[in-house]
């Protein structure tokens, strides 16, 4: 069986970034899906579930309600390997070009201290496995270490 292009990227050299993870199209539409990469995998501790979970539901929120992107977001979700989320946005994009938008979206989190969009029992099959005070920090962090001032090499994947 021949290896999905996720596990054909150097885990080893990869470091927190947004990258271009995959480009397909769908009838005549490009569909962008976008590596959003938090933790530096294999070496440092990779997310929990609880600030995982609370991530998702804010930048999914953030992003279908965006007056830009939000008619073209198809999918936000974490990475089974907790080190970071994938993004699918209709259109063809490079890591660039949503920078603006990640800068938007990790300030929202990072400053978000309300209850979280579908954090109940009727609305999340999962609502007690939430952490916002970890979820604010953790996108606090991604923002000064890596978007700030974020340069190629988080921008496209290690050779």
């Amino acid at each position: 069986m021949e290896k999905i292009t996720s596990f054909t990227i150097d885990h080893l050299r990869l470091l927190p970034g947004i990258y271009v993870s995959r480009k397909d199209m769908v009838g005549t539409e490009t569909v962008t899906t976008f590596d959003i990469r938090m933790t530096r995998p294999n070496y440092e501790p990779v997310m929990n579930t609880a600030e995982m979970h609370t991530i998702e539901h804010l930048a999914a929120t953030f992003l279908r309600n965006h007056p830009q992107y939000g008619p073209k977001t198809l999918y936000f979700g974490p990475m089974g390997c907790r080190t970071g989320f994938y993004l699918l946005l209709s259109g063809d994009y490079e890591s660039k070009d949503i920078i603006p938008l990640m800068n938007e979206m990790f300030t929202f989190i990072k400053d978000f201290n309300d209850d979280v969009p579908g954090a109940c029992a009727r609305d999340c099959g999962n609502f007690r496995d939430m952490n916002l005070p970890m979820a604010n920090y953790l996108a606090d962090k991604f923002l000064k270490e890596v978007l700030d001032n974020i340069g190629t090499d988080r921008l496209i994947y290690p050779e």
